[in-house]
C-alpha cells in the first residue's frame, strides 16, 4: 500500500509541474499578434477570484456601416489605467494572441492587449 501511495503521489506531482510548465510556455509564446484600431466602448475590471480587465472595441470600417466587436483582456495595470484614460477616443490596441490556456483566470479572451497608442480623428 505505500508502495501505491508514493506512486500516486509521484503522478500527481509530475501532472501539477506538466500543466505548470504547459502555461508558462503558452502565456509566454504567442501564436499572433497584431493591431486593432477603434473605439473602447466597454472596460471593466472583472472577475470573483481572478480579476482581469475585460474590454470590447468597436471597429468601423466605413462611416454608417455596422461596427464589428473585437474582444480584449489586460493583464498589466499600467495599460489599463491608459485605455481608462482614453475611452470614447479612436485608439489602435497592439495584442499577441495566446490559445490553449487552460483556465479563464487568465482572462476571458485570447487576446491580450499590451500597448494602446491614441489616433488622430
Amino acid at each position: 500500500m505505500n508502495r501505491f501511495i508514493k506512486w500516486l503521489l509521484s503522478f500527481v506531482f509530475i501532472g501539477v509541474l506538466a500543466l505548470a510548465g504547459y502555461t508558462w510556455i503558452m502565456l509566454n509564446w504567442s501564436y499572433g499578434s497584431g493591431e486593432r484600431a477603434g473605439y473602447v466602448q466597454k472596460f471593466s475590471n472583472r472577475g470573483y477570484v481572478c480579476k482581469t480587465w475585460e474590454g470590447e472595441l468597436a471597429m468601423v470600417s466605413m462611416p454608417g456601416t455596422m461596427s464589428e466587436k473585437f474582444f480584449f483582456t489586460v493583464r498589466d495595470d499600467a495599460v489599463a489605467q491608459k485605455i481608462n484614460a482614453n475611452l470614447g477616443k479612436k485608439v489602435a490596441l497592439r495584442y499577441d494572441q495566446h490559445i490553449g490556456l487552460p483556465s479563464s483566470c487568465f482572462g476571458d479572451t485570447e487576446y491580450f492587449v499590451s500597448n494602446i497608442t491614441v489616433l488622430e480623428d
